[in-house]
């Protein structure tokens, strides 16, 4: 096989190595809010899934003919679109907005091969944030920071971000950043994995 993931992420690398998936990982350079620019008035889903392809089609145009997987991650809460904070001030002002709501998180992913989107999805898991307080946010910040400058929803939930939440509906998969089973199912359809 010879599948490329277009992320640097840490936890979408560590759910394919978990599913014994082989890759390699290509981080994609591509301007994100010029994509979006084009999106006004999709819903999240909808972005998330766009911005996944795009990612994988950058990747695919210097990588002809190889397989690419596209991953993307968004989050809603109160009809606000959040994405990955600033600086750590900009986070705390995240986690204060966040405190007693629920957070969606869309989750996109997609796979291309020579330009050609050849599957795409996005999921959403729904996050039922705790009331935090100020100290709280502040011991968070100071453990967490700056590994969750990179995370959108300010949280990696295989670590104490996973203290952020009270509930949360939707598989595990999406709110690590990636509808993993999805892919699964469509690198066997591609005969990419074994059926």
């Amino acid at each position: 096989m010879s599948l490329i993931l277009a992320s640097k992420s840490g936890s979408r690398r560590a759910m394919l190595d978990a599913a014994g998936v082989i890759y390699r990982a290509i981080p994609a350079e591509l301007d994100e809010r010029a994509v979006e620019a084009g999106l006004e008035g999709c819903a999240p889903g909808e972005v998330a899934e766009a911005l996944s392809v795009a990612k994988a089609q950058a990747v695919a145009a210097q990588n002809p003919g190889a397989l690419v997987l596209g991953s993307d991650s968004l989050v809603v809460v109160d009809g606000r679109r959040f994405d990955k904070p600033e600086s750590r001030e900009n986070a705390a002002e995240h986690l204060r907005f966040f405190s007693g709501k629920v957070m969606e998180l869309h989750s996109g992913a997609a796979l291309v091969r020579s330009n050609v989107c050849e599957w795409s999805t996005s999921s959403l898991a729904r996050l039922h944030v705790r009331e935090m307080s100020d100290a709280f946010i502040e011991s968070y910040l100071s453990s967490e920071w700056p590994e969750v400058s990179y995370c959108v929803g300010v949280f990696r939930i295989e670590a104490m971000g996973v203290q952020l939440f009270e509930a949360i509906e939707g598989d595990q998969f999406t709110v690590l950043g990636m509808p993993l089973l999805g892919v699964l199912d469509a690198l066997r359809d591609l005969g990419e994995l074994p059926t």
